[in-house]
This record gives structure tokens, C-alpha cells and sequence, in this order.
């Protein structure tokens, strides 16, 4: 049985996107399941927060895209036993231009990870924080999108906005990609503004937020800085705890 697909994606930088992809592919790993983390965002976060240093590759993710490399090629194995990842680097930056002119440009990612699909449980995408070309390959290989959202004012209108998004990919490229849920981050529950945000969020999109919330926490700000996830850095944290809790959610909505 292939893997299921999860894109993380918000077109808005800074809201935890990145973070929650990494911990949440840790805290599946340590669930018992197989991960491939798959970075396509040309600024490589994902890939420098599981330790692995960028500019030190020689291959990664542009060669699977653009040369047609084979993605076994190109996985890496992280330090969590059972989490590989498909790393990016500053090269990736120009595939979105070397990919106009190619064909079926949208489908790349989606059929670069059908090759090594049945190697693992879980396949979490962290794309750019923007939409390129290349978050929509993200969100054409994915059979669900995870929706990460800080809670502020703007909230609801770029969730509203990206709702739309996934319904205009699937309409225009015939794709069947569904939201498993927004996820709420950054969440200070002394703030009177968070609690606002995320009791309009939950009634505005009743059935599709998750119910775990997670915290503002200076573990998960530091923990990248070390190339590590939560897990390995602070395990006792509010922040570990809370993408326990995301993993089994996603483990649970997986097999609904």
C-alpha cells in the first residue's frame, strides 16, 4: 500500500508551517510508522532543522524534478530511525523557470514520489510559503493538506483563501486532494485575542480544525537552530507534547 501524502501549506511565512511538518514526521516516527520528509521550498528549513546542511549536498529534490534523478537517489536518512528525508537546496529556486516550459510541470513532484511511495506510511511535503509552481506540485502530490494557522486577526481570510486555492487546483487539474484540517499555531491561551481566533476558526469550519492546538514555545523556536526536532531536544515540552497529540490526530483522521 503506497503511502499517504500530506501537504503543509500556508502561503503566509511564519506561522509554524515548517516547524509542524518536521515534528509532526518525528512524532509519527515515534508512533511506529515510516516517514519520508520531503523539503521543496528552495530556503531548505526543513532540511537544515533535521541537521542536515544545504549547501553541503551534492544532489537533492531540483535533480528528482528537473534531471529526472531517481528520488532513492536523493533521500537522506536523519538521526530518527525510520525519518528520511527528501532534502532541498538553493538550486531549487530555478526549477519553477526550468519547469515552463516541460510537460506535465504540476505532476512532478506527485510522480517523482510515486517511485518510492511504497517505502513508508507517511509522505509530509513542506513547500514554499507562497504559490509557485512548485506548492502546487506540493499540494498535486498530496491526498490531504494539513493548513497550519496562526491565531491573529487575519486568520480567517487566508484560511478562506487557500480553501479556495485547493478547490481551484483540483478543479483545473482534475486532482482529488482533500483538507484533513487547519491546524492552530502559536497559540498563547492567556491572550484574549488567540481564544477569539480559534473559537471563530472552529465555528466557521466546523469538523475540519484540528482539536489540537499548538502552544507558543521557546523549545520549538530554539530547537531548529540545533538541527533538531522537539523530540530529540526538548521531549518534555508543552510543544513535544502538543505534536504527540497532532501525530495521533493525523494517525486517527488517516484511517477514518
Amino acid at each position: 500500500m503506497a503511502a499517504a501524502v500530506i501537504t503543509f501549506c500556508n502561503n503566509k511565512g511564519g506561522v509554524g508551517k515548517t516547524t509542524s511538518a518536521c515534528n509532526a514526521a518525528a512524532y509519527l516516527v515515534a508512533l511506529g510508522k515510516r516517514v519520508l520528509l520531503v523539503d521543496i521550498d528552495p530556503q531548505a528549513n526543513a532540511t537544515s532543522g533535521l541537521g542536515i546542511n544545504p549547501s553541503g549536498l551534492e544532489r537533492h529534490l531540483y535533480h528528482g524534478l528537473v534531471r529526472d534523478i531517481h528520488p532513492g537517489d536523493l533521500i537522506r536518512h536523519t538521526p530518527l530511525l525510520n525519518l528520511h528525508l527528501l532534502p532541498s537546496g538553493p538550486d531549487l529556486a530555478g526549477a519553477t523557470v526550468e519547469l515552463i516550459s516541460a510537460d506535465e510541470r504540476e505532476y512532478r513532484l506527485r510522480q517523482l514520489l510515486r517511485r518510492v511511495g511504497r517505502r513508508y506510511d507517511y509522505i509530509l511535503v513542506d513547500p514554499p510559503p507562497s504559490l509557485d509552481l512548485l506548492t502546487v506540485n506540493a499540494l498535486t502530490a498530496a491526498d490531504h493538506v494539513i493548513i497550519p494557522v496562526q491565531c491573529e486577526y487575519y486568520a480567517l481570510e487566508g484560511l478562506a483563501k487557500l480553501l479556495q486555492t485547493i478547490e481551484l487546483v483540483n478543479a483545473n487539474l482534475k486532482m482529488r486532494v482533500k483538507l484533513m484540517g487547519a491546524l492552530l499555531t502559536m497559540f498563547d491561551r492567556t491572550s484574549r485575542l488567540h481564544r477569539a481566533v480559534a473559537k471563530e476558526v472552529r465555528k466557521k469550519f466546523p469538523g475540519y480544525v484540528f482539536e489540537t492546538t499548538i502552544p507558543r514555545n521557546v523549545s520549538l523556536a530554539e530547537a531548529p537552530s540545533f538541527g533538531k526536532t522537539i523530540l530529540q531536544y526538548d521531549p518534555y515540552s508543552h510543544g513535544a507534547k502538543a505534536y504527540r497529540k497532532l501525530a495521533q490526530e493525523i494517525i486517527s483522521l488517516d484511517h477514518a
